[in-house]
């Protein structure tokens, strides 16, 4: 099993993984708004000019993907630490539920963050469930140094 860079024909997998992400999520959000075909649209483009990384592991018996992590990077204002300003953000990690608990999570995370080392970035944060904490900790991820706070539109709400 080894992870490989996602290609525009995945798009749909991904977005059918990213839908188990979001299920894994219960009680967290409403995911009836139509999210996948603007999701699609951001992946078609970010796979063109590289604002996107996806890696996936395809599934053994050749039906689709088995798990798939996405990342991006974001320009922000450079500080101490971190002196070009830019952030690396992992967006879904998921792994099919038929094919969990054999390393394809973890091969798809090391992809990423070797991605993100060959980008030169050298700050990365994400979101963990439940389920995915453990992963995230055991490559040295912990909680960060500042309160997270955040504010949504109400018409988003």
């Amino acid at each position: 099993m080894e992870a490989r860079r996602a290609t525009p024909e995945d798009i749909d997998e991904l977005i059918r993984l990213r839908q188990v992400m979001f299920d894994s999520m219960v009680g967290v959000m409403d995911t009836s708004s139509g999210w996948e075909d603007n999701c699609a649209e951001v992946f078609r483009r970010g796979m063109h000019d590289g604002s996107v990384a996806a890696f996936v592991v395809d599934a053994p018996e050749g039906d689709g993907l088995a798990s798939c992590g996405v990342a991006t990077v974001a320009a922000r204002l450079p500080g101490p630490g971190i002196l070009h300003g830019y952030y690396g953000y992992v967006q879904s990690m998921a792994t099919d539920e038929r094919w969990r608990r054999r390393g394809y999570g973890r091969e798809v995370f090391r992809a990423l963050l070797d991605w993100f080392e060959d980008e030169g970035i050298t700050a990365i944060d994400l979101h963990a469930t439940d389920d995915g904490e453990a992963l995230y900790r055991s490559f040295g991820f912990r909680e960060g140094e500042t309160i997270e706070l955040r504010w949504r539109a109400r018409w988003f709400r």
